[in-house]
């Protein structure tokens, strides 16, 4: 049997996906992550926290220090935010 478009460049319909429930994924994350992610700073995703924690906790094998690494990841980048920001209000000198 012959596919005829093979090699169309039209795109593919993608199948759908079922629909997921974002709080349920959240209520599968580590009790110690949802409870740092409660109270961060910045609107993390779940699936990037997720991901960050586990790459921390592979480096430090402690919870506790995972977290701390977090923390130290969100200073970073708040401070970097901050940085851009002063530099755009930052009066023009001229003369």
């Amino acid at each position: 049997m012959r596919r005829a478009n093979l090699c169309s460049a039209l795109s593919r319909r993608r199948r759908a996906r079922p629909a997921r429930d974002p709080m349920a994924e959240f209520d599968r994350l580590p009790a110690d992550l949802r409870r740092w992610l409660a109270g961060a700073a910045l609107p993390w995703s779940r699936r990037s926290a997720h991901r960050a924690y586990l790459r921390a906790l592979a480096e430090v094998k402690a919870p506790a220090d995972a977290l701390s690494r977090l923390d130290a990841m969100q200073a970073a980048r708040l401070s970097r935010d901050s940085l851009a920001r002063s530099e755009i209000t930052r009066p023009a000198s001229g003369g």
